[in-house]
């Protein structure tokens, strides 16, 4: 069985050739906090970095003590400038990357024309592929602005971690396709030439696309389109440059997933994605890995001790020791049985009938003190067989994941691997950033199985 190598992080931050490092995978694998914590740990090693982030759930700001992200860098606080680094983050707001090209890219007039349109504000706030394709658009001006020595991607929570590459180039084919060119004929073609194609053909075609689109929206697409005449070649254009990026030397992936089926099968097809793309892939960071402190208690020995428990009381009963826990049966050695009608003994004399009710009273709390020892016991080994079986799920998870990487790693064994422990909880400040980032550092690659 092929061991995979392991991933040493700490020379890919320290390298400065390494301008871009781009966490991708699928959704809730833990790629927002990954992203955070190399940012911190790049930081902390003297690197100028700035984190990019599409998640929505906003939990990057709130584990670097910023009240709030928007398109806009903000300077963490609380990190060790020792080495010379720092780190700013920020988060993606698509439709403000939107306006922002649009304003770039038009005049006055036209840029309000646009932003005003309801087909440009539908298609800014949320078409398929807007959010992917803005992640790029905004990757590429922070490259171009040379402000950090290293930009850490955190990208979309899409469904498919390949929608990351795939989104982009889609919306550019659409902004740039046939559909919009048909749409943009009428305000390419004047005059009676003009008029007289619109009469025969495009009266056709748009009572067509009438019925399926509704009037109103084709009014509002035409508008945006002619309005937006002078920009769509620059969609496709941008969207190829930050592709190109993206394969340069300089970028690297990290493909962050959980030791789930799911996650891992979402990671090899990205890492077979990467490989036919020519893009360069750093490794695999295996989040949420579980241990144990009792490895060598297997899960069918925890199973068996915790039924015993159960069943008899004790886990190894000694030899002649046949009565149940909590039994008040006089061993055979301490008594002796009487003749009938006469005085019965015990080992240390002969019980007076005239002390009857004082040998009463100490028989009671006899039977009272072994009484509460048997349920003192009885708790005990409840508690005791329900960590033993808590214990036997534990490593029938351990086992679990390590099949799943074994399939992984026997597809792929030469993508690098650092394994991130799970955490008791989530993180939420920077001292939970400084451990992943620990934990990144000296994860180990996936042992063989057994």
């Amino acid at each position: 069985m092929n061991v995979s190598p392991a991933l040493d992080v700490d020379p890919l931050l320290d390298d400065p050739t390494t301008r871009i490092i781009v966490c991708c995978g699928s959704g809730g694998v833990g790629k927002t906090t990954t992203a955070a914590a190399l940012g911190v740990r790049a930081a902390e090693r003297g690197r100028r970095a700035v984190v990019l982030t599409i998640d929505p759930a906003r939990r990057l700001a709130q584990s670097m003590g910023i009240d709030s992200l928007d398109n806009v860098p903000r300077r963490v606080k609380g990190i060790d400038d020792a080495a010379g680094g720092e780190l700013h983050a920020m988060m993606l707001d698509m439709k403000r990357t939107f306006d922002e090209i649009v304003e770039a890219h038009a005049d006055g007039d036209r840029a309000r024309a646009i932003l005003e349109n309801p087909f440009y504000q539908s298609l800014s706030a949320g078409f398929a592929g807007t959010q992917e394709y803005m992640a790029m658009e905004k990757l590429g001006q922070l490259r171009a602005g040379d402000q950090w020595d290293l930009i850490i991607v955190d990208t979309p929570p899409s469904r498919s971690a390949l929608d990351f590459l795939d989104a982009p180039k889609r919306l550019g084919s659409f902004l740039d396709g046939k559909f919009i060119r048909v749409l943009m004929a009428p305000a390419k073609v004047g005059g009676r030439a003009g008029m007289k194609f619109l009469n025969v053909g495009m009266s056709m075609m748009t009572g067509t696309l009438s019925k399926l689109m509704g009037g109103q929206l084709l009014r509002d697409v035409q508008t945006f389109v002619a309005a937006m005449d002078t920009m769509f070649g620059g969609f496709r254009t941008r969207a190829d440059a930050t592709y190109r990026l993206l394969q340069a030397p300089g970028t690297s992936f990290l493909v962050v997933a959980a030791p789930e089926r799911d996650a891992l099968r979402e990671a090899a097809y990205f890492v077979e994605r990467l490989a036919a793309e020519e893009m360069p892939l750093a490794g695999l960071v295996l989040n949420r890995v579980h241990g144990s402190g009792a490895p060598q208690l297997s899960a069918q020995r925890a199973l068996t001790a915790a039924e015993n428990l159960e069943e008899t009381g004790i886990v190894d009963q000694p030899d002649g020791n046949a009565g149940p826990r909590g039994s008040t049966a006089t061993p055979p050695e301490h008594s002796a049985v009487s003749p009938a009608g006469t005085t019965p003994t015990v080992a240390h004399g002969t019980i007076d009938p005239a002390d009857g009710a004082e040998e009463a009273d100490i028989k009671d709390a006899e039977e009272a003190e072994n009484t509460a020892d048997g349920s003192t016991e009885d708790e005990v080994a409840q508690l005791t067989a329900g960590l033993l079986r808590l214990h036997a799920e534990r490593m029938q998870v351990l086992a679990r994941e390590q099949r799943t990487r074994d399939r992984f790693t026997a597809l792929h064994p030469e993508v690098a691997v650092t394994e991130v422990a799970a955490l008791p909880g989530d993180v939420h400040d920077l001292v939970g950033l400084r451990a992943i980032g620990e934990r990144l550092a000296t994860g180990q690659a996936s042992p063989p199985a057994p």
